[in-house]
């Protein structure tokens, strides 16, 4: 079982990879997180030695980034490899939410060398299957969901369909409420092999792992 923290700084990376975080998802502060700066992927990449992905989002709000926006993003996914960077977390969608495919091979060819992984705008898109074929055609490695759901246990249902549909041929990993409390049972209903959840508190991952734990 893989537990991802999401964290912001570098003293929750510290807590989370002592807790028995397998890997990090590191973003800048603001809502749904944002790229982190360079200072604060170096800081990070000091003190712990997992493997750290990075959000790449210019700004808050939706996923129909402009022209501009897209440029800032292209800039960022090579800057962030060069800093160490093992992998970036990224998405872009059209107006009628359906993924850009056109900009995202782009973003992919960009990325080689480090994992890139859908993050939850994969969970704004009309058609789930078709989007999550996509991805596997476009050569992304992961995709974080909630199951198209507020939360990743009321998205039980359609995360298993991911996982089966998925078949190995693109990791999907569960996040979105994931707690000590509801890990297991997830686990169970979904066949998810991976777990992501917000460190922001001492305690969360360690309960995880310990609730998935054989």
């Amino acid at each position: 079982m893989l537990v991802e923290a999401y964290v912001e700084t570098p003293e929750q990376a510290v807590v989370a990879v002592g807790e028995g975080a397998d890997r990090l998802e590191l973003c800048g502060p603001g809502e749904g997180g944002l790229t982190p700066s360079d200072d604060l992927l170096r800081a990070v990449r000091r003190v712990v030695s997992v493997p750290v992905h990075v959000m790449v989002r210019p700004r808050p709000g939706d996923f129909f980034f402009s022209a501009t926006e897209f440029a800032e993003i292209k800039r960022d996914v090579p800057r962030m490899k060069d800093l160490g960077a093992t992998g970036v977390v990224l998405a872009v969608l059209r107006a009628d939410r359906r993924l850009h495919l056109e900009w995202m091979a782009e973003l992919v060819e960009l990325a080689k060398g480090m994992r890139v992984v859908c993050h939850r705008a994969f969970d704004a898109t009309p058609d789930a299957d078709a989007a999550l074929d996509q991805m596997i055609a476009l050569g992304v490695d992961e995709i974080l969901t909630s199951g198209h759901a507020e939360t990743a246990f009321e998205g039980a249902a359609t995360l298993r369909r991911h996982v089966e549909r998925a078949a190995g041929r693109i990791g999907i990993l569960a996040g979105g409420g994931v707690r000590a409390h509801n890990a297991r049972e997830l686990v169970a209903q979904t066949g998810v092999q991976s777990l992501h959840a917000r460190a922001f508190d001492p305690g969360v991952i360690a309960g995880i792992r310990a609730a998935t734990s054989p």
